[in-house]
């Protein structure tokens, strides 16, 4: 299904133009490579992921918390397990005592890598989607969707108390990006925050592709 962010943007801009939206503000994040629309100053903290195969990976989280619910954007850098000392480190110590000879150990060529660092990485959209799927929360509705050509998924809840959550998972640059809202039962926003993700360079650019934008491919032309 098509991305809407661009046909709707007349439309976000009105509607965080009125009284209730008048605390929205326009977040950049270089350093990570996002834009976002916060209902606030969003608060920065470290936060714990674990992979799917066991790597502890570097993680931010991005969140604004209040009456009109609980926004954040969480950033998980997995270019630490793809590249540099660090991802040595981290594969040396996974496969330690897995058998000798084992793929695992070998790392699969290029097709798993040491420690199954690239299924790690390329799995992890589908893996941080079963991480909400565990919640006590019914799932109403999951799709594939991109915004500005970059793949993503997103999902939909209604939680016990009536409230709504709305979550999307993107991966750019080997990072894994998890938007999540969730609103009390009545009150608007979580739409909107979905639909502001932009992704930036590293001059602060904003990213689109010319088409789709899947991580393990050769990166597409961008557009102007």
């Amino acid at each position: 299904m098509r991305n809407l962010t661009r046909p709707l943007s007349i439309t976000l801009m009105l509607l965080l133009s009125g009284p209730s939206f008048a605390q929205w503000i326009e977040y950049s994040n270089v350093d990570e490579g996002f834009f976002v629309n916060f209902p606030g100053e969003p608060t920065a903290s470290e936060v714990e992921w674990i992979s799917e195969y066991g790597a502890n990976i570097p993680t931010n989280r991005y969140g604004v918390d209040g009456a009109r619910g609980n926004y954040s954007m969480t950033v998980v850098d997995y270019r630490v397990i793809l590249r540099g000392e660090e991802a040595d480190r981290i594969n040396s110590e996974r496969v330690a005592h897995c058998p000798q000879g084992a793929e695992t150990c070998l790392g699969g060529g290029a097709s798993t890598g040491i420690g199954y660092s690239r299924v790690d990485v390329q799995g992890s959209m589908v893996y941080g989607a079963f991480q909400f799927l565990q919640r006590d929360a019914e799932l109403t509705h999951f799709m594939w969707n991109f915004t500005d050509l970059v793949e993503g998924l997103q999902l939909q809840f209604t939680n016990p108390d009536l409230s709504r959550t709305f979550a999307s998972l993107y991966l750019h640059d080997d990072r894994l990006y998890i938007l999540e809202a969730t609103t009390p039962e009545g009150v608007r926003g979580a739409e909107l925050f979905q639909q502001s993700l932009a992704f930036l360079d590293e001059t602060g650019t904003r990213i689109r592709y010319e088409r789709y934008y899947h991580n393990s491919a050769p990166r597409p032309a961008r557009t102007r």
